[in-house]
């Protein structure tokens, strides 16, 4: 017998133990949303708008603000409507174009961590040979390369996932359309789809996690050989922020795609997922910009030429 799907539309369930604080949780995901969407907006404007910021750094970090503002634009904007009424409904088709959209945002994020790290080792590792190396055009090509990357994987899979049958029942213990719980809700033999999910997404999240660790271990070593304590700071100091965003992102990510078993522990992903998708985007403006002098003088004099221009 062919794949059968009788289900036209899922339910999404949010959290059912705290229904009752839907107008609060609406409250502060709204507010999280705009303060996610302004900062990264923030980022990227500044970044183009500077010409001191026109530097393969700022360029990746725009280009990954970007990419979360995208994250954050797919998930969060349906809470609204789950928050205070405790469910939504979304069509068979737009689930799975949010869970397209998700992953494939996420996982050209992930790349362009593992880019960002190249950019640092270079930048530490071999300075006089960085104008160089992370021109203009290297940089376009890398970021092209990450989606490029990420589309025929994450099509591939949520294609295959989109074709097993779906018979009911069609309620979705999750916030937003995601894997697990898709796959969970199948009424299909999923081995093989658990096996490729389970092989794409640590592809995706281990290779970029070793491309990062092969070159922050090199950064270290480097750094230690800087005679200089004030050196040694400074240059820290350029990775610190980017350390703690990829903690953030692997720690999480990690928890909820790389296991064999997709439908074990949905609530725990949920929890996971909420630090993914509201808590990180939130968080890397402000990581990003805290301890930047550079982007702290644009931002300054940006909002001084404003008040001018008044």
């Amino acid at each position: 017998m062919g794949n059968v799907t009788t289900v036209q539309e899922f339910i999404l369930e949010e959290f059912p133990a705290i229904q009752h604080l839907g107008k609060i949780l609406f409250m502060v995901h709204l507010l999280a949303y705009l303060a996610s969407t302004i900062g990264n907006a923030l980022i990227v404007t500044i970044t183009c708008a500077d010409s001191r910021l026109h530097t393969p750094m700022y360029f990746f970090l725009s280009t990954f603000s970007f990419v979360e503002c995208g994250v954050v634009s797919a998930i969060i904007p349906k809470f609204p409507v789950i928050f205070p009424l405790g469910k939504q409904t979304i069509s068979f088709p737009s689930c799975f174009i949010q869970t397209f959209v998700f992953l494939f945002l996420g996982a050209a994020c992930f790349f362009l961590i593992a880019v960002m790290s190249l950019d640092r080792y270079v930048a530490i590792c071999k300075p006089l040979h960085y104008p160089t190396i992370m021109n203009l055009k290297t940089c376009f090509l890398l970021v092209t390369a990450c989606f490029a990357l990420a589309f025929p994987l994450i099509s591939g899979l949520v294609v295959k996932v989109s074709q097993l049958s779906f018979c009911g029942p069609h309620v979705i213990p999750h916030f937003f359309c995601d894997l697990s719980p898709l796959i969970h809700l199948s009424c299909s033999d999923t081995r093989s789809v658990e096996m490729l999910a389970f092989v794409l997404t640590s592809f995706i999240l281990l290779t970029s996690l070793l491309i990062t660790l092969i070159a922050y271990s090199n950064i270290i070593v480097t750094i230690l050989r800087f005679p200089s304590a004030r050196e040694k700071q400074k240059a820290f100091s350029t990775c610190s922020s980017h350390l703690i965003v990829l903690s953030l992102m692997y720690g999480s990510c990690v928890f909820i795609y790389v296991k064999r078993k997709q439908m074990n522990r949905l609530d725990s992903n949920r929890e996971a997922a909420l630090v993914n998708t509201v808590v990180t985007p939130l968080l890397n403006p402000v990581i990003y910009t805290l301890r930047n002098k550079k982007v702290h003088r644009a931002l300054r004099e940006t909002m001084c030429g404003m008040k001018i221009s008044r």
